[in-house]
């Protein structure tokens, strides 16, 4: 019985860490995307910073789903 608490746990555990970081990503996404837009508006030179600056936010999604596969998989 603990043992099938305990994978539960884990598991809800490994959805809440790539839920919510999916989730700040996405909110940082959105102000960093407008901010992009607006600067390649007025100099379209600045195309790969921006592009730059939209991946950043991914990463720590990247990092939510690494957790949570070592959550799953190791513990």
């Amino acid at each position: 019985m603990a043992a099938a608490e305990a994978a539960g746990l884990i598991a809800v555990g490994a959805g809440l860490a790539v839920g919510l970081t999916g989730l700040g990503a996405g909110i940082a996404e959105g102000n960093v995307g407008a901010a992009a837009v607006g600067a390649i508006t007025e100099d379209a030179s600045l195309f790969g910073k921006a592009m730059i600056f939209m991946v950043l936010p991914e990463t720590i999604v990247i990092f939510g789903l690494v957790i949570s596969i070592l959550a799953i998989f190791v513990m």
